[in-house]
């Protein structure tokens, strides 16, 4: 993954910069009646997003805002984080409470506590960490990771994508290599990147030092920054200050099976360090500064004599930042540029960063005259990634900067105009070569497609192993600690890995449950390869070159925050046996409570694994695919709420549109059907209190189910040119945020979303024949959904009704995994000609205005007659709390 397969991209302007002081994070006091927030809200907000918010407004100030104007309409936000967040370890804890005051209980009495004693004792411990962990309805809200730039893009009013990514250490690299390719291909006009790491639990610092053999582990260390980025022309138009421009930045991935570790390819490096300097523009002896982040590069990084060297986890306390610390490394080099003066150690003493505390030496112009100051910040990641990234000064005609000895720096804007190149990058179209899934009663697309044909629903009660109806199910009422549904669309976690892969039993165990059911769908979407394309493990399965796997998900795996919770709960021996219930207990009885609550609850005193951290990482589904499956693609998680599957096919098919890849593999997983979501969720009053129906008069709310949708994409010419199988095509992708309500959906957002997909494509909305709706089944949503495809699929002649239709009604509401469900759906519909049907729809709701559109809900299937003269064509939507939207406009392939 590269920004640009040529020379010479256009750079990219570094115009505002924030830094928040990693020894005062939790000093730090946020005003968040500043940003509108509700005090409701603002109880259930994590910490991470008020330090984001702080420094956004930093940056924003920083690059002259709001005095200065900014391109709110198309400016992103998009933010990188690793590990779970401190609101979802909470969240996690309190819903896990009510069992473990049960085996309190039976512990208590099977050491010789009367019955009544045993039960005050568990109300008594129920009591007591509720109130230490707090809690309100918006929690389920305010826990999720892409609430932090869905927040952002409220306070500020920016209406472009807004996404959380996760890599590991390569996360602040991801995030900015996907800023530049949105700002190159037009896009965008503006990127705010923050990028952020806490020490939010105490497991994950055990699960690292497990992996790294517990000598010598350097600790994970805290930061969060920001910056903004724009393309160096408008900059210069718009008499930015910039900081530094990035030229080039370049991942490459090493695939490697078994547990994750860093790659020690000497040879990968050096290639991956050769093509972003030629992708630059920029000879590797006219480097003269290289700083080096996370884990460590093999063979060291060697360069010309007298280069400088640095590595800015020196001045954060020598530890590992994982998601902040490629972005800390980029604002120490942009800092350094910008001063002429080689690196010192970065400084927010007086609350605003601009300056260092120790500056370095004065840093001299090149080795050649003429040739300006240039950087590289580089790094890997123990998922098996090598990022490389150059940047360089840039001097304002005939703006005078201390340090600076008047000779020639490269022009602001390159002889290559941007505008040809960007327009046709957005019309070239994406293939989909593969494609697999598993979602309730199908385990596979196949059975996916007999399930849609059926018309019968399969969303059913969700079995007791999931769900102990006795400590969490209360119907009918809304609380904080039970669901009022026990219905779902559940999906068994696998077992077993598949037959082909040889993943030990001991790594398979540690795995989270949406890695092993993502494990499972890729065999699927794998296994339609042909012969001729290759086979076997460590081949790519045929796709040679540069790929990425991106992944919708939750930044934060259960499998974490499960493992954060056992660890709180066994530590919490003086606090059971110091219960005032307890007291007429004598010392050894509660010994033995102590003894059997360990026994009970499962709690180990062995060694942790050095696989433990895999399940940890949200980016661990992607490089699981990766590394076990041979491909040589960058791997990074996605969360955009709903619509965190569509915002991964979002990425990919930008890599795949500005030549940053080759071939791609996008989607999404979540288990929504467990203890935690669906109290979370029953909380706020979301869920439906039968099953979910959308557009149905009688709606309620949706259900949540389990599923994985994987897709294997690749540019259409190069899908032609190796004979692939092609299911559709992706054409237009459209994403926007309300910069309004996080919860409440919005017509006008809905509506930008549409409208920046169409202007994609050169075809109208008029000859789109099928929508698949997000159709939550909520009223207020669908109302919301159907009025927002009115404004824009009503103009023009229409020759037949446009049919509407949800996955939803069949698996219920699959989280991140939403959006992979109805482009699976839709993509099956179009290569069996077959307009799919809805299901559970009784009642039509009559405020949906479908005439005006015209528009129609089927509830059997109907042949999908092909227009005379053109493919038949569909829409995919999913919307995310937070106010993100994204449409995707699909076309069948017809085969000449």
């Amino acid at each position: 993954m590269t920004t640009s397969d040529s020379p010479h991209g256009e750079p990219v302007a570094i115009v505002g910069i924030a830094e928040l002081d990693p020894a005062a994070l939790d000093d730090i006091v946020v005003d968040v009646a500043r940003y509108g927030i509700p005090p409701m809200q603002a109880r259930s907000m994590n910490r991470m997003q008020l330090l984001m918010l702080e420094a956004a407004r930093r940056c924003l100030a920083d690059a002259g805002h709001p005095a200065r104007p900014l391109p709110a309409e198309r400016t992103d936000v998009v933010t990188g984080l690793c590990f779970a967040l401190d609101r979802q370890h909470a969240n996690a804890l309190r819903v896990e409470l009510p069992r473990y005051a049960r085996e309190v209980e039976r512990a208590a009495a099977a050491a010789g506590a009367d019955p009544d004693s045993a039960a005050r004792a568990g109300e008594e411990l129920r009591g007591l960490l509720t109130r230490r962990l707090g809690g309100s309805p918006h929690d389920r809200v305010g826990e999720m990771a892409s609430t932090i730039p869905a927040r952002i893009a409220a306070a500020f009013k920016l209406r472009g994508r807004t996404l959380a990514v996760e890599s590991a250490e390569a996360t602040s690299f991801v995030a900015l290599a996907h800023a530049t390719v949105q700002l190159r291909a037009e896009v965008s006009d503006a990127v705010l990147v923050l990028a952020g790491q806490r020490r939010e639990s105490a497991y994950v610092a055990a699960a690292l030092a497990a992996k790294e053999g517990g000598a010598g582990v350097r600790p994970l260390t805290e930061g969060v920054g920001a910056v903004l980025l724009k393309r160096l022309s408008d900059a210069v138009r718009d008499q930015d200050r910039v900081y530094a421009t990035i030229l080039d930045c370049t991942l490459r991935h090493d695939p490697r099976p078994g547990c994750f570790r860093p790659s020690p390819s000497v040879e990968l490096w050096q290639r991956t360090a050769a093509e972003s300097l030629r992708a630059a523009g920029v000879a590797a002896d006219t480097v003269q500064y290289v700083e080096g982040v996370g884990a460590a590069v093999p063979g060291g990084a060697d360069g010309a004599a007298g280069v400088e060297y640095g590595d800015v986890v020196s001045g954060l306390g020598d530890g590992r930042a994982f998601a902040h610390a490629g972005l800390a490394s980029v604002t120490k080099v942009a800092l350094a540029l910008r001063g002429c003066r080689y690196p010192g150690q970065l400084s927010d003493s007086d609350g605003e960063l601009g300056d260092t505390s120790e500056p370095g030496t004065p840093w001299q112009t090149g080795v050649r005259d003429g040739v300006p100051r240039r950087a590289v910040v580089h790094g890997a990641s123990l998922t098996g990634t090598f990022c490389h990234l150059v940047l360089e000064e840039h001097s304002e005609p005939g703006a005078p900067a201390e340090g600076r000895t008047g000779t020639e720096v490269r022009p602001a804007v390159r002889n290559r105009s941007r505008r040809p190149w960007a327009a046709a990058a957005r019309a070239v179209p994406i293939a989909v070569v593969g494609l697999g899934g598993r979602f309730a009663g199908a385990p596979d697309a196949r059975g996916f497609w007999r399930v849609v044909c059926s018309g019968r629903t399969r969303i059913g009660p969700v079995p007791d192993t999931v769900l102990d109806r006795e400590l969490s199910h209360s119907p009918g009422a809304l609380s904080l600690t039970h669901t009022y549904t026990d219905q779902g669309g559940h999906v068994p976690v696998p077992d077993e890995p598949p037959e082909d892969l040889a993943v030990l039993p001991q790594r398979y165990a540690t795995l989270d449950g949406a890695q092993r059911l993502a494990l499972t769908v890729a065999a699927e979407l794998f296994s339609q390869q042909s012969p001729s394309q290759g086979q076997g493990q460590g081949q790519g399965q045929g796709r040679g070159g540069r790929g990425v796997v991106a992944i919708g998900g939750t930044l934060g795996p259960p499998r974490e925050r499960r493992a954060h919770t056992d660890l709180v709960l066994g530590g919490l021996d003086d606090t059971v046996t110091g219960l005032a219930a307890l007291d007429g207990l004598s010392a050894l009885q509660k010994k033995r409570l102590l003894e059997r609550l360990r026994e009970r609850s499962g709690q180990g005193d062995g060694a942790l694994p050095p696989a433990l951290l895999d399940g940890c990482l949200a980016s661990g589904v992607a490089a699981l695919l990766a590394n076990e499956y041979g491909l040589r693609a960058v791997p990074l998680a996605v969360e955009a709420a709903c619509a965190s599957s569509l915002a991964a096919l979002d990425i990919a098919v930008g890599a795949l549109r500005s030549g940053a890849a080759d071939y791609a593999v996008a989607g999404g997983v979540e288990l929504a059907c467990n203890v935690r979501d669906m109290v979370l969720c029953s909380a706020l009053g979301l869920l439906s209190h039968s099953r979910n129906a959308p557009f149905d008069a009688g709606a309620d709310g949706f259900t949540p189910g389990d599923g994985c949708g994987l897709f294997l994409l690749k540019r259409y010419d190069d899908a032609l040119r190796d004979g692939d199988t092609v299911h559709g095509l992706i054409r237009g992708i459209g994403a926007s945020n309300d910069a309004k309500s996080l919860i409440a959906p919005d017509v006008a957002g809905q509506v930008r979303a549409m409208q920046r997909a169409f202007a994609q494509v050169d075809f109208e909305p008029c000859t789109v024949d099928y929508l698949e709706a997000h159709g939550t089944g909520t009223k207020v949503g669908d109302r919301v959904e159907i009025a927002a495809a009115g404004r824009l699929y009503a103009g023009g002649p229409r020759a037949e009704p446009l049919r509407i239709g949800s996955a939803k009604s069949f698996f219920g509401h699959t989280f991140a995994a939403a959006g992979s469900a109805g482009l699976l759906r839709t993509l099956l519909a179009l290569r069996a000609g077959t307009l799919p049907p809805n299901t559970l729809l009784r009642t039509l709701n009559p405020a949906l205005d479908l005439a005006a559109i015209p528009a129609e809900i089927a509830t059997r299937p109907e042949p999908w007659t092909r227009p005379p003269g053109r493919p038949r064509r569909a829409a995919v939507s999913s919307f995310g709390t937070g106010g993100i939207n994204y449409h995707v406009l699909v076309e069948e392939h017809r085969e000449h």
